[in-house]
């Protein structure tokens, strides 16, 4: 099995397939690199080379008690990114991914990445603080850990019923192998890093990186996002970029890089040929 070993003694799983320009996948809070499915075999075919790792306590990555914020996330991407001796790479994040890139751009440089993408993504920041008022309460947050902690299995099944694909909107038509995969993939993961992570996703304010990053940016953000508001995110993050382009979808959910595969893999093609 690939993994690479950090700094701190931390086994990082990844999937590294193909030739051609590198893109890097960084998943979304509480999966693996599994999510990524659609996307990999989608580029594999169009002669990319694609990497996804499991993040440190999830999916087959070490289960580890600490480390579970931005700047571990982030250093342990560019340990798998060194290690591989990526270059010209696009960089690709969903929801909490997202912020992951965003942290591994601003605290490891630019000089290895050609592009990247924020798909439903997390920054600039989603609790509500002074400067943020239009964000979530903090209460929301502190419930998603206590069911983490107390409820993990239960709360994972009605989220991926739910809100996180839509699933819960008059007509949507959910689909049991998703719902079971998204399960699948968090149950793989530990819950002291599903715990901490959500502090990590929810508090970690993004908005300053932003700015400094001058790499072409394109941000996708479905407009019916349960679980990441367009409003405090998506739009936000465009405004902060200095290079941005922003592509938002109307009725899309949170989990669109599954539901909606076939609309984002073009979009996505589109973006890195351009």
């Amino acid at each position: 099995m690939p993994v690479i070993t950090t700094s701190d003694g931390v086994e990082i799983y990844y999937k590294d397939w193909g030739t051609g320009q590198p893109i890097v996948f960084s998943h979304g809070w509480p999966l693996s690199s599994d999510d990524w499915d659609a996307q990999l075999m989608f580029f594999l075919a169009n002669g990319f080379r694609v990497i996804a790792h499991d993040r440190r306590g999830h999916g087959r990555s070490a289960q580890v008690a600490d480390g579970h914020d931005m700047d571990h996330y982030a250093d342990d991407l560019a340990a798998v990114v060194n290690h591989l001796d990526l270059r010209d790479a696009v960089h690709i994040g969903h929801s909490t991914g997202g912020g992951e890139v965003v942290r591994y751009l601003s605290r490891h440089g630019q000089d290895r990445a050609a592009k990247a993408v924020l798909i439903s993504a997390v920054p600039p920041i989603m609790a509500k603080t002074a400067d943020n008022p239009g964000g979530l309460d903090k209460s929301v947050f502190d419930g998603i850990q206590e069911q983490v902690a107390t409820n993990r299995s239960d709360f994972f099944r009605t989220f991926a019923e739910g809100p996180f694909y839509g699933y819960n909107r008059p007509g949507a038509q959910p689909s049991e192998g998703v719902i079971a995969n998204w399960w699948r993939q968090g149950m793989a993961g530990g819950a002291k890093a599903h715990y901490d992570g959500v502090v990590a996703f929810s508090q970690t304010d993004f908005t300053e990186e932003l700015t400094k990053i001058t790499i072409p940016t394109l941000v996708l953000h479905g407009e019916d996002d349960q679980v990441v508001p367009i409003a405090d995110s998506a739009i936000r993050s465009a405004e902060l970029l200095p290079n941005s382009t922003l592509k938002t979808y109307p009725g899309f959910p949170h989990g669109m890089p599954t539901t909606e595969a076939a609309t984002i893999n073009a979009d996505l093609l589109a973006f890195i040929q351009s």
